[in-house]
């Protein structure tokens, strides 16, 4: 008789109950967005540490000439900080449950954000204009590289934003799941701006 209820005994219950032994019976659960994006970033500083490493040992090489130094990437530098800004500012008044801040703050964040790319690309328009196109050195192709692949997963982070921001406008809508949408659009924002911090940083040392 024990051996058969040993065989029909499941072990991953008896685990799982001691696992809820441990903590009193209380359920730990963390949003599968929120996982989703912290992997999605760690993807990301990977990739952009390995374009680094490589900008770190090609620039030791003597056919290695900088590029001039766009004025205009300090006011674009400026305006995704505000960007940034404002979308902390939706994700505070979220917490609170005041939607028509949060509106505003999510307008003001993806307008800033939109006024970033457009000033990236008058960059490059500039630096073409000026006969620095990428195959001609090796500094002007590292720096379309970083502008463009950051660029990227801002249009990335727009088009999220952009279905934020209709879920919010939404007759109906559940704030538990505004609250979430407008927390990972900030943190992503956040995240992107540190990396270009780090990348703007990286091109006026060099």
């Amino acid at each position: 008789m024990f051996f058969f209820r040993q065989i029909v005994q499941k072990p991953w219950v008896t685990v799982e109950e001691s696992i809820s032994d441990l903590h009193g019976g209380a359920e730990f659960s963390l949003p599968a967005a929120k996982v989703g994006l912290w992997v999605f970033c760690a993807v990301i500083t990977s990739l952009f540490l390995l374009f680094i490493a490589s900008y770190s040992m090609r620039m030791s090489l003597a056919d290695w000439r900088p590029l001039p130094e766009p004025g205009l990437l300090w006011l674009n530098t400026a305006i995704l900080i505000l960007s940034s800004v404002a979308l902390q500012w939706a994700r505070v008044n979220a917490r609170r449950e005041r939607i028509d801040q949060v509106k505003i703050g999510l307008f003001w964040g993806g307008g800033f954000a939109i006024a970033f790319l457009a000033g990236q690309l008058l960059v490059w328009q500039q630096l073409v204009a000026l006969g620095f196109f990428s195959a001609a050195n090796p500094a002007n192709a590292f720096f379309y590289l970083f502008t463009g692949v950051h660029g990227l997963h801002l249009f990335g982070g727009l088009v999220a934003l952009g279905r934020t921001t209709a879920k919010v406008r939404r007759d109906g809508f559940d704030m538990a799941r505004v609250r979430l949408s407008v927390e990972l659009c900030t943190a992503y924002w956040h995240f992107l701006l540190a990396v270009w911090l780090v990348l703007f940083g990286l091109l006026l040392l060099t």
